[in-house]
């Protein structure tokens, strides 16, 4: 019976100790007591948090007491800025935290650095390639330019037309400060080649009349055949050998031929009038007295102009004279 004390009593030293453990509390690690070697203890439950803060992580780690717990004030995680983690057994909270997205955020802002210096590498010297190339393309255009005449108007690169000047000036100075027998014969050889023929405006027995661009100016191209010679050399020496140039007469250019591959054309190249022929004129409609006074008037000062013997150095025979 002596023995039975003992034994009891043996038994009841681990419950004891469980129960003296219990009303110790729950020992946690604690950043902050540096008095009780960061240590803490709590009825309630061990606390670790990692927060952002101004953009770097600041962990915190300590002891949740009971009333705290129930208002589930500590143990509560919000999205990308705050991780928490509450446990119930000893130095439970001694951790590693992580915020779940900060490594994951600073891998993207190393991939796009990474990617927008690859961009950077490759865009940049193809740009500088492209400028490159698009220098080297326009000096050649430039070179090209300045080697190789205009082929619709090489004249005008001769200055024949200078700048600012129309082609009625050009017909009004080979009236008074040359022969008035139209361009000189070097240019008239060569002139078929720079004339572009835009559309055909009338026909008649001995050829067709065309609207023909020439120094960026509207002419007329009258084309005779081969078979018609007779006629466009008559009519050729009459505007070169009498000095025709005058308001109411049509202003002649230039006479040339050209080879168009079939047959020989002859040109006669006078200025060009959009209203056509007189007799083109009088068909499309009415002349109201006024303007048939001014044709009047017209015709018979061209009339006389043609028929008048002018006697000077600028002077003319009478056409009845040369025929």
């Amino acid at each position: 019976m002596r023995g039975a004390p003992g034994s009891a009593l043996r038994a009841a030293l681990p419950l004891l100790g469980a129960a003296v453990s219990i009303c110790a509390g729950l020992q946690c690690v604690c950043q902050l007591c540096e008095h009780t070697n960061f240590t803490c203890q709590t009825e309630g439950a061990c606390w670790a948090s990692v927060m952002l803060t101004n953009g770097r992580e600041e962990v915190v780690k300590s002891c949740v007491s009971l009333p705290e717990l129930n208002a589930q004030v500590f143990c509560h995680s919000s999205k990308n800025v705050t991780k928490t983690e509450c446990c119930y057994t000893d130095f439970c909270n001694n951790i590693t935290l992580r915020l779940p997205l900060a490594s994951e955020a600073a891998g993207r802002a190393g991939r796009r650095s990474a990617v927008l210096a690859v961009a950077v590498a490759v865009a940049v010297p193809a740009l500088a390639l492209v400028a490159v190339l698009a220098a080297c393309t326009a000096r050649g255009r430039r070179r090209r330019g300045a080697k190789t005449p205009n082929v619709e108007e090489p004249l005008c690169e001769g200055n024949l037309v200078s700048s600012g000047k129309t082609l009625k000036d050009l017909i009004y100075d080979m009236t008074t400060s040359g022969s008035g027998s139209g361009l000189p014969l070097l240019v008239q050889r060569t002139i078929a080649r720079t004339i572009v023929l835009q559309e055909i405006v009338g026909k008649g027995r001995f050829g067709e009349v065309w609207r023909g661009k020439w120094c960026g100016e509207d002419v007329a191209v009258k084309i005779f055949s081969s078979r018609d010679e007779r006629s466009w050399f008559r009519e050729a020496e009459i505007y070169q050998t009498v000095m025709l140039r005058h308001e109411n007469i049509l202003g002649f250019i230039a006479a040339d031929n050209k080879d168009n591959g079939t047959w020989t054309q002859l040109w006669l190249v006078s200025e060009y009038h959009e209203q056509g022929s007189l007799f083109d004129y009088l068909n499309r409609g009415t002349v109201t007295v006024e303007g048939m006074v001014r044709l009047a008037l017209s015709v018979a000062s061209g009339l006389a102009h043609l028929h008048m013997e002018i006697v000077g150095t600028q002077g003319k025979c009478s056409l009845d004279t040369s025929l």
